[in-house]
């Protein structure tokens, strides 16, 4: 070999343990991190749970809670509720024209808004009005420090600000869902008697063979465990807030989209539990 000629770079012998290492983490990483938001999520219910039942009472904070998840959110889930009562009533009315059937779309419309549409779409609306606020303010109250300084003076923040927001919705969301049902049902009139002409009598005497004492229990049943799990999703993602108003946005949406999800997965698990197949 002639002086200064350089060795041939070597080539770099791949680590088997490394390799499978890495193959390990990219499988399980999304996994392990949906575990993780789950573990916090379950601890944080724990902590608002056994905050809820010790002193001091947070009344005021309970209140304003109230009237802003409850009262506030009316106008809106019965907006909704009527026109999902109206839209479902002409496609429930197409169909059934087909079989000479269109008497009965007062006992199907009831049917589906008590099992399912009432509970669902207003827990998603009150998610996407009340939830997402809750989630910003907690998490513009973690990155300016609020929740720190809550801390300092020997108050829990769980208990001040968590436990009222989560009591609050699961209080209040049966009693939308509940609105959301009958705004839903005069929409279904609206149409079904006043535009299609169907026979006033037949229409509700339809709603009494079908909706039994089961489905209004199924209606308030999901309603109160949504209001549960979308309280204590958005609260956490806002109370773990970091990295500034970009952290505080993606939280925000993250709780949205989170909280949704879960509503959609939580109301397959009860309706199996609760349907005699």
């Amino acid at each position: 070999m002639e002086t200064g000629e350089k060795l041939p770079a070597r080539t770099p012998v791949p680590s088997t343990l490394g390799t499978l290492s890495g193959w390990v983490d990219a499988a399980l990483g999304p996994l392990l991190d949906v575990l993780d938001e789950l573990g916090a999520t379950v601890m944080l219910a724990i902590r608002t749970v056994s905050w809820m039942v010790r002193p001091p009472y947070r009344f005021a904070q309970l209140l304003a809670a109230l009237d802003f998840i409850g009262a506030q959110s009316v106008f809106i889930v019965a907006l909704v509720g009527l026109f999902t009562g109206m839209a479902f009533t002409v496609s429930t009315i197409v169909g059934f024209r087909q079989f000479s059937a269109e008497t009965m779309v007062g006992g199907v419309v009831a049917l589906a808004l008590a099992r399912e549409l009432a509970p669902v779409l207003a827990a998603v609306v009150v998610t996407a009005r009340a939830g997402s606020t809750m989630a910003s303010e907690l998490g513009n109250m973690r990155v300016t420090e609020q929740i720190d300084a809550i801390t300092t003076m020997g108050v829990s923040p769980v208990q001040y600000l968590v436990a009222p927001r989560v009591l609050a919705t699961t209080l209040m969301l049966p009693l939308l869902a509940v609105g959301f049902g009958i705004a839903g049902m005069g929409g279904a009139y609206i149409v079904a008697v006043a535009w299609q002409s169907i026979d006033p009598g037949i229409f509700w005497d339809r709603v009494r063979q079908l909706v039994e004492v089961k489905d209004l229990v199924m209606l308030l049943t999901k309603a109160t465990i949504f209001g549960a799990i979308v309280s204590t999703i958005c609260c956490k993602k806002g109370f773990f807030a970091s990295g500034g108003a970009r952290g505080v946005g993606e939280a925000t949406a993250k709780a949205v989209v989170t909280s949704i999800v879960a509503i959609f997965v939580a109301d397959y698990v009860i309706t199996t539990m609760m349907t005699d197949v």
